[in-house]
């Protein structure tokens, strides 16, 4: 019976440390492939509101997303 509980917390644990792994890996791989926001996109963005963004403006605002992530 001991044995049983032993072997079923020791496979959870193993499972649960497999998983984050993985996830984490995954996740890693999905950002790199599909980054979530970049320079142009905020350019864009900030065009559509009808303001012509400097450089200055976009590296400021490229900071302020990288803070979040």
């Amino acid at each position: 019976m001991l044995h049983d509980i032993l072997i079923l917390l020791v496979g959870l644990l193993l499972g649960a440390v497999i998983g984050f792994f993985g996830a984490r890996l995954f996740m890693k791989k999905y950002l790199k492939k599909n980054p979530p926001i970049n320079e142009d996109m905020i350019k864009a963005l900030m065009m559509q509101m009808g303001r012509k963004p400097n450089q200055k403006q976009i590296n400021q605002m490229m900071k302020a997303m990288e803070k979040y992530q």
